[in-house]
This record gives structure tokens, C-alpha cells and sequence, in this order.
């Protein structure tokens, strides 16, 4: 007889705990709606609170994801920039004698003013 091993991804575990945690919220409120109920608040009126509290949670859940979102994308347009800005390892500034003379060099472009009475 053979067993089946475990196969199962990181998005399944991840959907089945998300599951986990949503069974437990649904039972909590309504256990919650239940007490409140018992305490002398009419049912009309927790039904109430119960929808109010969800849309916070709603709301505060998309606060932090629209925050999130901006700071993602000011990340990625940072990076973008700086990769954009870069020089090119053939326009790299460096010191060395070129057709212009000894001096300092951007490709074959001498760059710094020089001497213009120096001898080549």
C-alpha cells in the first residue's frame, strides 16, 4: 500500500489559513451579536454595530493597502531613476593620456581645460 505525500504549495496553505481565519472572525462575531443581544440591545441595532465594525475593518484594511501601494510604487520609481541615471562603462570619467595629452578623459572626449602650450 502506498502513501500519499504531502504536495501541497505555499498558496494552498496560504488560502486554507486565510479560511481558518475567517470561520473563527464569523463565529467571534457572532457570538459577540449574540452577547449583545442578551445584554438588552434590540437585534436591529447590533446588526448595525456588526456592519459598522465590518466597514471599519473594510476601510482600515484599504488605508493601509493604498499607503502600502505608494510606498511600493515610489520605490520602483526611485530605482527606475537611478538605473536611468547611470553611466555607461564607456563613459566612465577617468585619468590617462589620450589624443589630447595626458588629462582627464569622458570616452575619447579630454574633458579638464589642460595646457595649451604643452607639447603632444
Amino acid at each position: 500500500m502506498t502513501t500519499q505525500s504531502h504536495t501541497f504549495g505555499w498558496t494552498y496553505r496560504l488560502g486554507k489559513g486565510a479560511s481558518h481565519a475567517l470561520r473563527s472572525y464569523v463565529r467571534l462575531e457572532r457570538l459577540a451579536a449574540t452577547w449583545l443581544v442578551k445584554q438588552g440591545i434590540p437585534a436591529g441595532g447590533v446588526a448595525a454595530v456588526v456592519w459598522m465594525l465590518r466597514l471599519l475593518t473594510v476601510g482600515g484594511a484599504a488605508y493601509l493597502s493604498f499607503w502600502l501601494a505608494s510606498l511600493l510604487g515610489c520605490l520602483v520609481a526611485f530605482a527606475w531613476t537611478a538605473n536611468a541615471g547611470g553611466f555607461d562603462s564607456d563613459e566612465r570619467t577617468e585619468w590617462r593620456t589620450g589624443v589630447d595629452g595626458f588629462g582627464l578623459y569622458r570616452g575619447d572626449i579630454r574633458i579638464d581645460i589642460g595646457d595649451p602650450y604643452e607639447e603632444n
